[in-house]
């Protein structure tokens, strides 16, 4: 544990951050599989605005600091690929 006071506050702080970004990568992570999934059913109605929620839901957490941005762009760009190349059948 910590010795100083700055320190022991440090962590507590560290710990809220860590609950707060817990819970919204979870939720990213959950809209992010709705979409792969959505994608792989072959329904490109459903599978658009799914592409859509995740593409918004990644790059909120990137501007946040939850993801990292290359991370959630590399996520983004897979999803509209798989999108692109399931319309395309």
């Amino acid at each position: 544990m910590a010795n100083t006071r700055s320190a022991q506050k440090r962590h507590r702080q560290s710990l809220a951050r860590y609950a707060r970004n817990k819970s919204s990568r979870a939720s990213v992570r959950t809209t992010v599989k709705k979409a792969r999934e959505a994608i792989a059913s072959g329904e490109l109605d459903k599978a658009k605005e799914a592409l859509r929620l995740a593409t918004k839901a990644l790059d909120q957490a990137a501007s946040k600091g939850i993801l990292h941005a290359n991370n959630a762009a590399r996520s983004v760009g897979r999803l509209a690929q798989a999108y692109v190349k399931k319309a395309a059948v």
